[in-house]
């Protein structure tokens, strides 16, 4: 038995200490302190105690003369022969029969993070195989021992600034002589108590000192056991020391229940304490620096190492005592809040005994004046005189009051506007030019006045506000274009729309006074978008109703002119809002339905549309891309030929926006995705049919093997592992059959999209006499038409002219006009010639269910009546568009792009305009103006050299 302190006075000391310690009486015995136990333990050894008898070789540890080989002398004919022990075994103690001293060359164990102690447990991780077999096999042959030291950091690496993980990973790459030099020399014997998985669980036993390196792989290692130096017991250095050691131990464990839960592991496992032992249990469990438990480890001096000892309890102390300093803080911290949440409830308790209830009224106060006080710097004065004035009145009225939900409402939007608050704006002109190419494609005239604003605005240093309308048909990407300008821009974006609007108060607001009263559009943008400078899109400003509620074009007049939008008023805030640094895009159809007054305050620019080389780059960057993605088909299952695109905009989407090109594209991507789906549903079905063959031959194999001989030891994989991978291999040889792609081309275009929507416009392959083909503008572009002529009956003052296909007013005059100047003319050429005194004519313009109207026909309606007269054909491949006056002048026409467009699209190669729309055809791209001859022309006598040369006869005559 060991025999820790036998001198009297030590027992007498240690009696007093203890006689000091709390003696908890519940549950006898059990419920006493851990350290009276330890000092007890010290006092009077514990041979009878049922752990020691169990654990008897973990009282092999030298103990200097303290005769600890005689207790495992004593105690080892107890010991029965040692029987392997299962790896999953979680004893503490697997009994050997060879001694822990007897172990010279031990495998080396490395401790990435503190040292093992003698009598502690330790888990850690062995992630090379090699070693961790070497271990299984030394258990099983009864040799559980390993050496287990601690790794030095890296030379020239921070231990502090190293996490934990770092220095575990870089200790599992160490092998051989470079895990030998990084290790520390001296170590522990640790016995392996159990291994699962890669978790080897060990305890320590004895000091050990590295000599030198046998083997590297594992790393095996000579050694040499280590003894504590000769000390004399009855020191009373040694004893004082010890015994502060103690009183140390026994404040910190008033703190800590862990530490009280190592004590009793501790005194089950290791036995009697002696001052070696104290010294290691008061370091083990201290949470000192590896470093600093190493020291502790490789002392041999017992009095040196009482003494390192101490300094780490000392220290575990402090930190308890301003862990303990800390809880008390926040515990009066959180104390104190509690007793001033109980006052405030007793006031408000109080309060309403008295009838002084304010708390709705005042939260809502403070939460106005909260959320103003970020903004109250740059919030007008006069704003912040009425929300002084509305808060006042709140706290006057009745919560039940109708008045007060009013000004509550009227708070809640004056505080939550952005006042002076706007965002940052980019003025980089490169960047805005390459998002508005990436948005969209073309449309020069809006991309360039936008970058004219943005230069503008950097150039100023502050952006200001202006007002922009684009004009055009449906589909050419006005709305969509304002969400770039915004992003281009940097500003937020909101957008509303104006068509069929009745009421001024979406505008302007209601009236306060009632019920329901909301602010105007402007209002709740500025409260949505949180800025001051958003860019607003009004959308269809050309479809503005008119009711009995008001004018909603009228109130757009305040809004939209930049002399008085910087103090708008609306009529439920009743206070001016600048709205200077607002940038207004509108939108419309037709620009001639916006009243003129609105129409004056705004900027409109154009755009035509898009002719079929645009379509086609939108279709096939844009269109294409989009829907494919949207539709889940991947670029490798489908093709879409360029001349199935071309056919489906020339022969499906002849209008000018793009908007019904996208429904096209999107209606045969989901074709094509039902295609897809409908093909792979086949090889879908065959996987399964393939697997479930597998699963029951693998079955059959199954049962045989089972009746047959049992599977060889180590065999290389299971059953399930070989099913799993012919399963894979079977999908993988299913999956990988090349697919054939979809292929979408002209020939099986209307497959998809069904049959062409769009003829060719061309009646007329060659036109016959009486017949000329005009340029016409519409609202989904341009088209091209014809004016056709024909004789009625002839007879002596019989001349007339009827007028058939849907012609309004003004193309009524027109056609009367052109019959005078045709008949001018014609008795100018042939005087003797009276064909239109003596002839009724009749005038058509195809289609005939198609509204028509307009003066730009006039110079088409008379070379088709001198053809007709003449008896004489026009040039081939000829549009021509102008008004005429009597005296046969060319007066300009509008719509110079979309007509042109029209002209390219129907193959046109020649074509006349009025010399004043010059201007507008110079403007024009030059993919548009490509392979035409234009002529411009002031009067109609240069339309007929044009139109009725010689050579233009001897070409109809080859024909």
């Amino acid at each position: 038995m060991l025999k820790v302190l036998s001198a009297s006075c030590l027992h007498g000391r240690l009696q007093c200490v203890s006689s000091r310690l709390p003696i908890h009486s519940s549950h006898g015995g059990e419920g006493r302190s851990p350290l009276l136990r330890l000092l007890r333990s010290m006092k009077s050894p514990i041979s009878g105690s049922p752990y020691y008898r169990r654990r008897v070789f973990f009282c092999s540890e030298s103990g200097g003369n303290d005769g600890s080989c005689e207790t495992v002398e004593a105690k080892a004919e107890n010991a029965e022969t040692v029987e392997e022990v299962d790896p999953k075994s979680s004893s503490a103690i697997v009994p050997t029969n060879p001694r822990p001293e007897d172990y010279l060359s031990v495998i080396a164990l490395p401790l990435p993070h503190r040292p093992l102690f003698p009598g502690f447990y330790m888990p850690i991780y062995v992630k090379d195989p090699k070693l961790l077999a070497a271990l299984i096999e030394n258990r099983k042959r009864s040799i559980p021992y390993a050496g287990a030291f601690l790794v030095k950091d890296e030379p020239g690496s921070d231990a502090s600034l190293t996490s934990g993980s770092e220095t575990e990973k870089s200790t599992y790459d160490l092998k051989g002589k470079e895990l030998f030099n990084r290790l520390h020399e001296v170590g522990t014997l640790a016995q392996i108590t159990s291994i699962q998985g890669d978790q080897v669980v060990l305890i320590g036993h004895r000091r050990l000192r590295i000599t030198e390196m046998v083997s590297e792989d594992p790393l095996t290692v000579k050694v040499d056991h280590l003894k504590e130096k000769p000390y004399d017991k009855d020191d009373d250095v040694i004893k004082a020391t010890s015994f502060e050691v103690i009183a140390t131990l026994r404040d910190v464990l008033k703190t800590s229940s862990l530490w009280r839960d190592h004590v009793q592991t501790y005194t089950q496992h290791i036995g009697d304490f002696n001052y070696p032992r104290l010294a290691d249990f008061g370091a083990a469990i201290s949470g000192a620096n590896k470093l600093h438990c190493q020291q502790v480890l490789e002392e041999l001096d017992v009095y040196k190492r009482l003494k390192l000892t101490l300094e780490l309890v000392k220290k575990e102390m402090e930190i308890s005592k301003i862990q303990e300093s800390i809880a008390k803080a926040i515990e009066e911290k959180i104390s104190g809040e509690q007793r001033r949440y109980l006052l405030n409830e007793q006031l408000k308790a109080i309060k309403k005994e008295l009838g002084l209830e304010t708390d709705d009224k005042t939260a809502l106060s403070a939460k106005f004046r909260e959320r103003l006080e970020p903004k109250k710097d740059k919030c007008p004065a006069h704003v912040l005189q009425v929300i002084e004035e509305e808060l006042t009145k709140l706290q006057l009225l009745e919560a039940s009051s109708s008045e007060f939900n009013v000004t509550r409402n009227y708070l809640d939007w004056l505080t939550a506007l952005p006042w002076g608050n706007y965002s940052d704006e980019n003025f980089d002109v490169h960047r805005a030019q390459k998002i508005l190419d990436e948005d969209h494609y073309g449309l020069s005239d809006v991309k360039e006045r936008i970058l004219e604003f943005i230069a503008v605005g950097k150039l100023r240093g502050i952006a200001q506000g202006k007002i922009i309308c684009l004009s055009g048909p449906p589909g050419v990407g006005k709305t969509s274009i304002g969400r770039s300008i915004a992003r281009a821009l940097n500003r937020k974006f909101y957008r509303f729309s104006v068509g069929g609007l009745a009421d001024v108060a979406e505008i302007k607001g209601h009236r306060r006074t009632y019920v329901g009263a909301m602010p105007g559009k402007m209002v709740q943008c500025l409260k949505n978008v949180g800025t001051a400078n958003p860019l607003v899109l009004i959308d269809e400003i050309d479809k503005l109703g008119r009711g009995h509620a008001g004018d909603p074009a009228s109130a757009l007049l305040e809004l939209l002119d930049p002399e008085q939008n910087a103090n708008f008023l609306d009529h439920y805030l009743d206070v001016p809002i600048d709205l200077s640094k607002v940038l207004f895009v509108c939108t419309a159809n037709v620009v001639e339905m916006i009243p003129n007054p609105l129409l004056d305050r705004m900027e409109i620019i154009a755009i035509a549309g898009y002719i079929t080389d645009e379509k086609m780059h939108i279709a096939r960057d844009f269109l294409e891309k989009t829907t494919r993605e949207a539709c889940g088909i991947k670029p490798e299952q489908v093709e879409v030929t360029y001349a199935a695109l071309l056919a489906l905009v020339e022969s499906y989407c002849r209008e000018a926006g793009v908007r019904n090109l996208q429904k096209h594209i999107e209606k045969i991507y989901r074709k094509i995705a039902l295609q897809l789906v409908r093909r792979d549903s086949p090889r879908e079905l065959s996987i399964e049919a393939t697997l479930r063959r597998v699963d029951s031959s693998e079955s059959l194999e199954t049962s045989s093997q089972e009746s047959s001989e049992a599977l060889t030891e180590g065999a290389t994989c299971s059953d399930s592992e070989r099913t799993e991978e012919k399963e894979e291999n079977i999908i993988k040889e299913v999956v990988e059959k090349p697919v054939e792609k979809v292929v979408v081309d002209v020939s099986n275009l209307s497959d998809f999209v069904g049959k062409p929507v769009f003829h060719a416009e061309r009646i007329y392959e060659h036109t016959p006499v009486g017949v000329v083909m005009g340029l016409a503008w519409t609202a989904m572009g341009g088209s091209t038409l014809y004016i056709e002529t024909t004789v009625v009956e002839q007879g002596e003052g019989k001349g007339a002219l009827n007028l058939t296909g849907q012609l309004g007013d003004v193309m009524k005059e027109s056609a009367q006009i052109a019959h005078t100047v045709a008949r001018a003319i014609f008795l100018e050429k042939e005087p003797g010639n009276q064909f239109f005194a003596n002839t009724k004519l009749h005038l058509h313009v195809p289609a005939g269910a198609t509204p028509k109207d307009g003066p730009s026909a006039g110079c088409t309606m008379i070379t088709s009546l001198l053809s007709l007269a003449m008896k004489k054909p026009v040039k081939r491949d000829i549009a021509m568009t102008g008004e005429v006056t009597l005296t046969g002048r060319i007066l300009p026409i509008g719509g110079v792009k979309e007509k042109t467009i029209a002209a390219r699209r129907s193959e046109v190669k020649t074509i006349i305009f009025p010399s004043a729309n010059k201007r507008d055809f110079d403007e024009l791209a030059p993919n548009v103006k490509e392979g035409l001859e234009v002529h411009f022309v002031d009067d109609y006598s240069q339309i007929f050299g044009i139109t009725f040369s010689d050579n233009q006869e001897d070409e109809n005559k080859e024909q």
